[in-house]
């Protein structure tokens, strides 16, 4: 039996065992998916060396990033994004991709909207990956943070000005996630104006308080699952392809650093 998963911390959010063992059990695979939940990400030497049957391993937060050096390769791809969220596991070798690009990307065309500047709350592995894909399409965009750094703004600086500069508001935090559906990004909501979409990667609860303030002021709204389930698939054609045409081939690079 094949077995995959999911390491990140905590996991009591996920909707990925039901839906991948779904999947197994539709298409006849002799798969299984579980939950990993690592506290440390060294933890992850262990769980490969315990776990003979393990061959691919989705990533969520807070390990996007952390990953990468466990890993001998990574697409070129999540080297520019700059982090990982699914893991091919081949004769004890880890490969790394970002399928967030492409669930992000599926996302963002589904609207058939054309965005100017968009404002990215949150500047983790999630980030990262909605940054690579507002850069292909040619959005320019604001990162905004809780803590100031170079290249990016704080919540507290956000005012009329910013708020009515941007057509495009992306949620890439934790913030608002089941179990702390109460959560809500520190934004001066009352700026907000019809014209504005409000995108979410949290797919639970499916209307989070980020995009119930959204609709509160006629934005559109769109929540993670339909990016969720593109990723999720993209992964799956990962781990379900040959393992050699990424470990042999130049869609995967070995010079990790």
């Amino acid at each position: 039996m094949r077995i995959f998963g999911l390491i990140g911390y905590p996991l009591s959010h996920s909707f990925s065992p039901a839906y991948f063992n779904q999947k197994f059990s539709k298409l006849g695979v002799d798969a299984e998916y579980h939950l990993f939940p690592l506290k440390n990400i060294n933890e992850l030497d262990d769980l490969i060396k315990s776990n003979s049957f393990l061959l691919g391993l989705n990533v969520t937060i807070p390990y996007k990033e952390s990953v990468i050096p466990k890993l001998n390769f990574i697409s070129a791809e999540a080297r520019e994004v700059g982090a990982v969220n699914t893991i091919l596991i081949y004769q004890n070798k880890l490969a790394g991709f970002n399928t967030d690009v492409i669930g992000f990307y599926k996302s963002l065309i589904s609207l058939k909207t054309k965005f100017k500047h968009a404002l990215v709350l949150g500047t983790g592995g999630s980030s990262k990956a909605i940054q690579f894909v507002l850069n292909k399409k040619g959005i320019s965009f604001s990162l905004v943070s809780r803590k100031e750094g170079e290249g990016r703004i704080t919540y507290a600086e956000l005012n009329r000005a910013i708020m009515h500069s941007v057509d495009l508001i992306i949620n890439c935090t934790p913030v608002g996630m089941h179990p702390n559906n109460d959560g809500l990004p520190m934004l001066p909501y009352k700026y907000l104006h019809h014209g504005q979409t409000l995108i979410d990667l949290i797919y639970n609860p499916r209307v989070t308080g980020f995009l119930k303030a959204g609709l509160n002021k006629n934005c559109r709204v769109l929540n993670g699952w339909e990016m969720l389930k593109s990723q999720a698939e993209e992964s799956w054609k990962i781990w379900n392809n040959s393992p050699e045409l990424y470990f042999k081939t130049n869609k995967i690079q070995s010079d990790v650093t």
